[in-house]
């Protein structure tokens, strides 16, 4: 038995602390937990917790000294949940070709739309399942910084060793990653543009999460958009910069103010939906990415548009080599 300190890694971000260690723990029962937090030798980057706090991508967690039968049931959880995917030859190249940067350190992927980035009911295929196709003459497989929905595109960094992952999620963490985010949208902002600041919650809707607008209980959620060009008042192409990073944050925000992103049915309804050609599919992509690189300097990448956009794109006579970026000037003060 020994101290650990674990990161909390980007797909657990959002989760109470009692049910990340009931994940990570499964072996360690809530009475005993609630004990060692009572106690403080439960820390979140230093401090003292309590069970309901909500964790962050980049933050650490102090795990103190566990009985031996609590960590032999979670290393057996362990070796189940990562027992390895058969990534076939297709994937494999689809994976290489979709690679916007590539270094010692750091992988950007285009991801396109449709590939979950990780698994869950139901998933056999995602891309942390086939990672292994990534790692080329490293002797670890990448890992995970950030994630995208399963039905958006666009850029996404991956780690190619612990520490590179460390400084990845803590300058998300940090608010260092500006993060920008085009969406075609189902009407014209007005103002066209302006700040987002509606707070946010999870809830079950049937038998999924869904998240919604929660002045009461919500965690706060920014998010920063400017219209780019609309079609009279029919849309209009956003741009967005969200401040923080919470789950479905763009696509609940822009339902929020009345422009649903198209094709996001769950929050936008039927209104989300456009008809002349304009496809069915989320209109939401991470196009650019500026984030602080593990080995110093700044990394920048932008992800071209999936044919869905660029058709859609056309059909309203835009072009993305046409893009002034509408946060220049913030960034100049």
């Amino acid at each position: 038995m020994r101290v650990q300190t674990l990161l909390v890694q980007p797909d657990e971000a959002e989760l109470r602390l009692d049910r990340w260690f009931s994940v990570r723990f499964p072996g360690l029962t809530h009475s005993r937990l609630a004990k060692l937090i009572r106690k403080g030798e439960v820390r979140i980057d230093g401090r003292r917790a309590k069970p309901g706090d909500r964790l962050a991508a980049g933050q650490t967690v102090r795990v103190p000294p566990l009985p031996d039968e609590v960590l032999e049931k979670t290393v057996r959880s362990e070796a189940g949940a990562r027992a390895p995917m058969r990534t076939s030859p297709e994937d494999a190249a689809m994976l290489r070709d979709a690679i916007l940067h590539f270094d010692d350190r750091v992988i950007v992927l285009n991801k396109p739309p449709g590939l979950p980035v990780q698994g869950g009911s139901g998933l056999d295929r995602h891309l942390d399942g086939m990672l292994d196709a990534l790692m080329f003459e490293a002797h670890e497989r990448p890992r995970l910084v950030h994630r995208l929905d399963k039905d958006t595109s666009g850029v996404l960094l991956l780690a190619r060793d612990r520490k590179a992952a460390q400084v990845l999620a803590a300058a998300f963490k940090s608010k260092d990653a500006i993060k920008t985010y085009w969406a075609l949208v189902v009407g014209v902002p007005k103002p066209r543009q302006g700040r987002i600041d509606l707070p946010l919650s999870k809830h079950l809707a049937g038998r999924s999460e869904k998240v919604e607008v929660d002045r009461e209980e919500g965690q706060r959620a920014i998010t920063d958009f400017a219209v780019v060009d609309a079609a009279s008042n029919k849309a209009a192409w956003l741009a967005m910069r969200p401040l923080t990073g919470r789950t479905h944050q763009l696509r609940v925000h822009s339902a929020a103010i009345g422009t649903p992103i198209v094709g996001d049915g769950k929050y936008g309804g039927p209104e989300a939906y456009l008809s002349g050609g304009v496809s069915k599919k989320l209109h939401l992509h991470a196009r650019a990415i500026s984030i602080p690189h593990p080995d110093g300097g700044l990394l920048e990448v932008e992800a071209p548009l999936p044919t869905h956009l660029v058709q859609s794109f056309a059909f309203f006579g835009w072009s993305e080599q046409e893009y002034d970026d509408p946060f220049a000037e913030e960034e100049e003060f």
